[in-house]
Order: C-alpha cells, then sequence, then structure tokens
C-alpha cells in the first residue's frame, strides 16, 4: 500500500509560500511557509501534520490491540504534541508527546495502560520517528 502527499514551494525560506495537498482531497492546496511554522499564523505547518498523522495511527492501533484483547473503545481521544528544536546541524523533532483520554468499558487501569503503551511502541507513524516518543494515557469512566 502506498499513500501520496505533495508539496509545492515558491520562494526563499522567509519570503515563500508553499501548498500541501493528498491525494485524498483530505488537503488540497493548504497554505504552509515560514510565517505558518514558526510565528503562529494561519496554516499549517509540517510538524502539526506529523502531529495529526501520530495521533491518528495511534489511535486506530490502540483501537486494534484493545478488539484483540475483547474491549471495544466508546472514545479514543489522542493529541499529539510535536517538538521541533533547533540543534547544531538545524532543526531536529526530538520528541512527540502522546496525551490520551479514552472511555473503554470493561478496561482495568492496568490493562489500558498497558495495551495504551503496545500501540505507542507498534504504530507506524511511531516506528518511523526518531523522536522521544512518551505517552500520559488516562482512562475515563
Amino acid at each position: 500500500m502506498k499513500k501520496t502527499a505533495s508539496a509545492i514551494w515558491q520562494g526563499g525560506l522567509k519570503d515563500g509560500k508553499g501548498q500541501i495537498s493528498t491525494e485524498s482531497g483530505a488537503l488540497k492546496n493548504n497554505p504552509y511557509g515560514f510565517n505558518t511554522r514558526f510565528e503562529n499564523q494561519p496554516g499549517t505547518n509540517p510538524e502539526e501534520l506529523i502531529g495529526a498523522a501520530h495521533a491518528g495511527c495511534f489511535s486506530m492501533a490502540l483501537s486494534m490491540m484493545l478488539g484483540e484483547a475483547g474491549l471495544t473503545p466508546e472514545r479514543i481521544d489522542t493529541e499529539a504534541q510535536v517538538t521541533l528544536d533547533k540543534q547544531d546541524d538545524g532543526f531536529a523533532i526530538t520528541a512527540v508527546h502522546l496525551v490520551l483520554k479514552a472511555k473503554v468499558p470493561g478496561a482495568s487501569e492496568e490493562q489500558f495502560k498497558e495495551i495504551a503503551n503496545k500501540a505507542k511502541a507498534g504504530c507506524p507513524v511511531s516506528k518511523v520517528l526518531n523522536a522521544d516518543i512518551t505517552l500520559d494515557a488516562t482512562l475515563l469512566q
């Protein structure tokens, strides 16, 4: 299986502008640039897109693993906080902190946290990132 996304960039780093699109059409010519990445201007940036991909991937992996344990989640709410740090050789994504709140009828706290940690390690996006990935998991009643 292959999925495709594309980016078009025009201009220099600080004065240039780009557009990001996905094959599925979920993103179509969404603007991004220096100002959306470093100055909190409207538009997207690579870090938040990685965060969205990671949150989505992790949530699906968790749902699958809960199902394998005979549990059906009522709701999985995941936020991915992506850290971009300046280093000697440029910038790097150094960490992703996943904040999970989920309602899973019949799950014990211990079982839920064990499965959540397996999902964190087993999610394909987690596997591709060269970053410290941490998780705060809360089981809602």
